[in-house]
């Protein structure tokens, strides 16, 4: 099966390159996978339960109803949708190949648009799994202001820049933000390390590390507290704690795409700044897959958006150079070789 597009990817990039692209009566297919990268198609946002800060929601929406509306929304259009994980691609000719699990024969598409996002570091804590997102989030930004963390006492797990910029945000509505860090130092840059350090709600707990997450022990009960461990001392304490943050990275979906792909230190996909182009013509990034920075639902769905402009233009001046080159080789073909004129065949672009 060929497409001229296809989409890998099932979070807020991907189904806004669908609807672009679908509107531009390209004919999209979508992998949105199978529990790829073990989360459920919609990507991360569906692990969250309200969405607070996505335009046009004044009273909040719910991740997983948000994504089933962009999923709608790219149906609508006339996406093809396809509930299978791509497992292998070859992009070094076109047109590329890609391989669906379970299957011998790839599919084939004349540009590719990577979205298949990244997903946060877990520790897999006693407890985490029952006070995730009743207490415990990977996004100080998605979740801080949500009302469970106002004034509450609230914990964020990190040493580095994103550590510290969450910790600062938080404190806008925590009563107090506690940063544990498990070395004897920050891994902050020093002007972001001293502005945390002289933050009045913000305090640091070095050769720290959580080991329990506790909470009310209901269904659906939230957390309330924090088990510790210093690891210097092997002194355990406990702690007060509504809420926990973790800022210990993020892991892009890509791994297929390496060693074809550039990526930087942290594999996630390089594009020309302030596009969505890979080093590989007719290959497009777009989504948390190449924003190690903001990882936003919004952010996401704008480079979605001009990762889908940017293969339509690709598509179209891949077109014009097919036409041009078939239109030479006839003028060529027609030239005459004895004297003779050559033979009429017809305008092929009737």
């Amino acid at each position: 099966m060929h497409s001229k597009v296809i989409i890998i990817g099932s979070g807020p990039a991907a189904h806004t390159a669908a609807v672009y692209l679908s509107r531009a009566e390209l004919k999209p297919v979508l992998y949105e996978g199978m529990l790829a990268n073990g989360i459920a198609a919609g990507g991360q946002l569906t692990t969250t339960t309200d969405v607070e800060n996505y335009p046009g929601f004044p009273g909040g929406i719910g991740g997983s109803e948000l994504m089933d509306a962009m999923r709608a929304q790219s149906e609508r259009f006339g996406t093809k949708i396809i509930s299978e994980t791509i497992e292998k691609v070859d992009l070094s000719s076109r047109p590329f190949k890609l391989w669906p699990e379970d299957t011998d024969e790839p599919v084939t598409a004349s540009a590719v648009i990577v979205a298949t996002g990244a997903s946060a570091r877990r520790l897999n804590l006693p407890g985490e799994e029952k006070y995730w997102q009743n207490g415990i989030s990977a996004c100080a930004v998605c979740d801080g202001a949500v009302p469970i963390f106002r004034k509450k006492p609230l914990v964020v797990i990190g040493g580095g820049d994103s550590a510290a910029e969450e910790a600062m945000f938080l404190a806008k509505y925590g009563s107090h933000v506690t940063v544990l860090v498990r070395k004897d130092r920050l891994r902050a840059s020093k002007t972001m390390a001293k502005r945390l350090l002289a933050h009045p709600k913000v305090s640091v707990k070095y050769n720290t590390v959580a080991t329990e997450v506790t909470g009310e022990k209901e269904d659906r009960g939230l957390m309330t507290g924090l088990r510790l461990r210093n690891v210097s001392t092997g002194e355990e304490s406990e702690m007060e704690a509504n809420g926990l943050f973790y800022a210990v990275g993020h892991d892009p979906a890509t791994a297929m795409f390496r060693g074809v792909l550039d990526m930087d230190g942290e594999n996630y996909i390089l594009t020309k700044p302030g596009t969505s182009y890979t080093n590989v013509e007719g290959v497009f990034a777009a989504g948390d897959v190449q924003d190690r920075r903001y990882r936003q639902a919004i952010t996401s769905a704008g480079s979605g958006c001009v990762a889908a402009l940017e293969a339509e233009k690709f598509l179209a001046e891949a077109e014009d150079e097919d036409v041009e080159g078939g239109l030479e080789g006839e003028k060529q073909a027609e030239k005459p070789t004895n004297g003779e004129a050559p033979e009429y065949r017809g305008n092929p672009l009737l």
